[in-house]
Parts: structure tokens; C-alpha cells; sequence
């Protein structure tokens, strides 16, 4: 509490006046108490009282108040009210105002003190008083030296924020750079094997190639090849193509073949094609196919006609442009498939338009249908091979090795993947009536999409030699094949050649040479018959038989 006349006196909790004297090195104001006039006697009622310590009570039989004014002092204000002037201040009796002790530390027990008339306390320095409309400091305001920075962390929390975006941001230019060798990587690899192929085909500017070299160039070409036969169940005979899917050209082909090609037995023997996938089965007509026709054919595909119809009723039907009304088997009912453009067949009308052959037609008539509902099946199939494979898996087929339900999956999805794009197309092999093919017919279709033979055979194939007769001798094709085949050769007949004089043997290839002196033997001509020319493209060394040839 402080006096209101005066504002620079205080008082302590006992009441007793203290007097403004100073200020600490803090600002804090710095008071003592005011000295009390003495007796003459030099008896003090109180004892000066120390903070913190009870006051001294006054003698028995004394009035404090009675006691200063006896002696004229006035009241306890601390002022003579008669001259005005302040009283002596002691300098060596201050009071500093309590602090609360420091968090860290207990308080302690205070201990007794004397009196301070006996035991003088030092003056402390005062606290730096606050200028003019400034408001006392206070501890508070010094909190942020004791107490750490809530900041800090959000600090450290941006510092490495901060960095992982850097170090992200570089993974990412890394990253593109990489890219970018990768790509410019793969483009050049793309440009050096272009140029490597076109050198190869001989079609880079400037570059010419030799015959051999275009026949080769021809025969690097990768083609698939699958035989399928389609077994009439509910009639008779069969119906042959080869499913060719060139990797090459990116091109797909449904060659049909007619049944009476004339083929070649296991034994040597000839015989049509329709009787030999009757007798000798279907791995034995696949080889006499790749024989007569200098290509290799991977596998064979027996499709009987309830499979052909779960297979188009799998795919979801399909569309055909039909040649001829396909008539129902009960009397007095609408044809079972109608003739026009876009018809939509079912399994059921699929199977009959693909089997139908009218009296009198042709067989490849037939043919053509069967060619046109294979491709309409390619075309509405899947070209990815895992769902071509479901579906033909759905069929339940009972497939010949080595063909598997994997393989076929995958080489129908291939096909597919053309015949959707455009890049197909259906053509019959060409026969003649005595089922031999001809000279133009090896050259055209065979060479175009089975790319006929035109690499040299390896080491320990059977070479193959094409026979036409042009000797007029009834009877020399046949005593010709024969003893060819018991020398170990394939034989492909051709056509028949005009009358010829002499015999000649041609060989293509240089290597061929030693095998083309070995056929003139096996015939019986001598080795000045042998001649380097043009040879069949289904065959290793030709043989043109004349009038000088003698049956044997």
C-alpha cells in the first residue's frame, strides 16, 4: 500500500513507512524504511522489523503512540509537518520487495534474523526504471531465453521438406535422361536393323543382288503353316486347306487344296489327296503336302463339321456372301441358307454352305465355300491369343501332336489379327486333270505364299526332284518315280513337256551339283545330261525326261 499525499512512501506489511530511495539495475523500484526518531533515553518501543519475521511487540505498559508524541514527533508519516522537511534517510536499512523463488529450485526454510538495527543489510542495486509511457517490464517478456523455440522444429520440419523435394526433383531428371538414352537406344537399334533387312533383301539403292540372291531373299521370309482337314460327319469326304500366316509381310492366306493332287505315298507310291488323308492319315498327308509343295507345314488341324459348328456359334455367328441357296434336308421348307451378300450364318448353316456342292459343279466350288467360312471365322475370332486359346479349348477338340490347344490358340489369333485388318485372302491351288501342278502354278501361288523351295536343303534332307515327262513313252513317269524313290528321293510330278529329244537333269544351287549327277545316274543318263538352269520351285533338281530315257 503506499500513501496517497504521498506517493513515494510506502508501507510494509507491518504498516511501518518505507521511502522510495533508488532503482535496481532492473528498474525495480528500491524503498527503506524511514528512521524513527530516538528517545533521549535510547529506548525503541519496536524493533526495526525485518521482512518475513513477526514484529516485536512493544514493552508492557508503554503506548507506542503515546510514546512519539510525548516526544514531539507527530505522526508516523515520516514528515515534520511543522518545517516540511523530510527526515534523514538511512541508506544502510533497505527493504526490496519479495520475488518468488525460481521454479528449479525449493524454497527454503527462512532462518531467524536479527534485528536490522543489528545486522544492517547492503543495499541492493535498484532496477532501471521504465522511461516515460513505458509500461513496467515484466519476467514474462524474457520468457523466449529460458524457454526453446516452438518454431524450431517447424524450421527443421521446411529444411527438410525443402530437401526432398530437391532430391525428388533430381530423381526426376535422372529418370527423363535415362528415358531418353533409352529411346534414342532403341531407335537406333529400329534404323540399323531396317538397314540391315533392306541390305539383306537386296533393296537398299545401289545395291544389286545375283538371282540366288533374290531366291533367297524370297525364302527368308517366316511363314506358319497349318493343314486342316474338315471331316464331312454327316456325309462323306473332305475338305483340305493350309492356313498360311506370313510373319514377314504381316499377311494371312487360306490356300485350298483340291482332293485330287496327286501326292506321294509313305511307300513311293502316287495317290490322290482325298484318298491319302483317308489312308495314310493325317501326319502322313501333312508330309507328303510339304514334299510335294517344298514348304514346311507345322502341324494338322482335324476339324469335323459338329466342331466347325460349335466354333462359329462360339464366335457369334457369322457374315457371308453367298454364291447359292443352300437348300434345307426336309421337303417344302425355305432354304437353310439363303443366297446374297452379308447373310449371317449360323453353326448350322455355316457347316451346310461349307459342305454344299451343287450336281454338276466343280469341286473347288466347294472349296470356295468352305475357304469363305473359314475366313468369316477368322474374322470374328479373337486376335488375342489367351482368348483364341479359351475358345478353341471350349470345343473340346481331341487335337493331333504336335499341335496343341496352346499353339492353335495362338496361330488362329495371328491369322485373326490379319484378316481383321484386311490383310487377307483365299485362293485354290491350281490342279491339273491328272492332279499334277503346273509349271506356272509352282512359280505363281506356290512361290507367292508358301515361298516354294527356295533355300538349299541341310545336311541329310531328302532332296526332291520334280519329273516331267516329254518323252511320249507311255509308262516313263511312272518307271522314272519309281526308281527314284527306291533311291531314296521325294518326287514331285509335274506337268507333261513337249516332245523332247535328249534328257535333262537342272540343278539350281552350286551345292546341288553332286546330288543332280546322282539323280542322272539313278535314271541311267549320263552326267554330260546334267546342266545348271532354272529348276521347279517345289523342287531340288528337275528332271525332264526324253526320248533318249529308256523304261526300265
Amino acid at each position: 500500500m503506499n500513501d496517497r499525499q504521498n506517493p513515494y512512501v510506502q508501507y510494509d506489511q507491518y504498516g511501518q513507512p518505507m521511502q522510495l530511495v533508488g532503482y535496481d539495475e532492473y528498474g525495480q523500484p528500491v524503498y527503506q524504511q524511514v528512521q524513527q526518531p530516538q528517545q533521549g533515553y535510547g529506548y525503541d518501543p519496536y524493533t526495526q522489523p525485518v521482512p518475513g519475521q513477526q514484529p516485536v511487540p512493544p514493552q508492557q505498559g508503554y503506548d507506542s503512540q503515546q510514546g512519539y508524541e510525548s516526544q514531539g514527533y507527530g505522526s508516523q508519516q515520516g514528515y515534520d509537518h511543522g518545517t516540511g522537511q523530510q527526515p534523514a534517510v538511512d541508506t544502510t536499512q533497505q527493504w526490496i520487495p519479495q520475488q518468488s523463488p525460481p521454479r528449479d529450485q525449493p524454497q527454503q526454510p527462512q532462518q531467524p534474523q536479527q534485528p536490522a538495527q543489528e545486522q544492517p543489510q547492503r543495499p541492493v542495486p535498484g532496477p532501471r526504471r521504465p522511461a516515460s509511457g513505458e509500461g513496467e517490464y515484466r519476467t514474462e517478456q524474457f520468457s523466449f531465453i529460458e524457454e526453446p523455440d516452438e518454431d524450431s522444429e517447424d524450421v527443421i520440419d521446411w529444411l527438410k521438406f525443402t530437401e526432398s523435394r530437391s532430391e525428388r526433383r533430381e530423381e526426376a531428371r535422372r529418370r527423363g535422361r535415362n528415358r531418353i538414352v533409352s529411346l534414342v537406344v532403341a531407335l537406333a537399334l529400329v534404323v540399323v536393323g531396317g538397314v540391315g533387312y533392306l541390305w539383306y533383301a537386296g533393296k537398299l539403292p545401289g545395291v544389286s543382288g545375283s538371282d540366288s540372291g533374290s531366291t533367297a531373299a524370297g525364302g527368308a521370309q517366316q511363314r506358319n503353316v497349318i493343314v486342316v482337314h474338315l471331316h464331312n460327319t454327316g456325309g462323306s469326304g473332305t475338305s483340305t486347306a493350309l492356313l498360311v500366316d506370313n510373319v514377314t509381310t504381316g499377311k494371312g492366306t487360306t490356300l485350298l487344296l483340291p482332293n485330287s493332287l496327286s501326292v506321294s505315298n509313305d511307300d513311293g507310291t502316287t495317290t490322290t489327296l482325298g484318298k491319302s488323308v483317308d489312308d495314310d492319315g493325317s501326319d502322313g498327308t501333312r508330309q507328303a503336302l510339304g514334299t510335294l509343295l517344298g514348304a514346311t507345314i507345322g502341324a494338322t488341324w482335324r476339324l469335323d463339321t459338329p466342331f466347325l459348328e460349335n466354333l462359329v456359334e462360339l464366335v457369334g455367328n457369322i457374315e457371308v456372301d453367298t454364291d447359292v441357296a443352300v437348300p434345307d434336308t426336309k421337303k417344302d421348307t425355305a432354304p437353310l441358307v439363303s443366297k446374297g451378300k452379308d447373310q449371317t450364318l449360323s453353326g448350322q448353316m455355316a457347316v451346310a454352305y461349307a459342305t454344299y456342292r451343287a450336281p454338276g459343279e466343280p469341286e473347288t466350288k466347294q472349296l470356295e465355300r468352305f475357304g469363305q467360312v473359314m475366313q468369316g471365322v477368322l474374322e470374328k475370332i479373337s486376335d488375342d491369343p489367351q482368348a483364341a486359346t479359351t475358345t478353341v479349348r471350349n470345343l473340346g477338340l481331341v487335337l493331333d501332336p504336335p499341335l496343341t490347344e496352346k499353339d492353335l490358340g495362338a496361330s488362329l489369333a495371328k491369322l485373326a489379327a490379319h484378316a481383321k485388318k484386311g490383310d487377307y485372302r483365299t485362293a485354290v491351288l491350281p490342279v491339273r486333270s491328272n492332279g499334277t501342278l503346273s509349271a506356272a502354278t509352282a512359280t505363281g501361288v506356290i512361290k507367292d505364299v508358301l515361298g516354294g523351295s527356295v533355300k538349299a536343303p541341310e545336311q541329310g534332307d531328302t532332296v526332291r526332284v520334280g519329273i516331267r515327262d516329254g518323252s511320249g513313252k507311255k509308262g516313263a513317269t511312272e518307271s522314272a518315280r519309281i526308281a527314284l524313290v527306291n533311291g531314296g528321293y521325294s518326287v514331285v510330278i509335274g506337268d507333261e513337256a513337249t516332245g523332247t529329244a535328249s534328257s535333262r537333269v537342272t540343278y539350281g544351287d552350286a551345292a546341288q551339283k553332286s546330288k543332280a549327277e546322282e539323280v542322272a545316274k539313278t535314271l541311267g543318263l549320263p552326267t554330260s545330261a546334267v546342266h545348271r538352269g532354272k529348276v521347279a520351285d517345289n523342287a531340288d533338281v528337275s528332271v525332264e525326261l526324253g526320248q533318249d530315257y529308256k523304261i526300265t
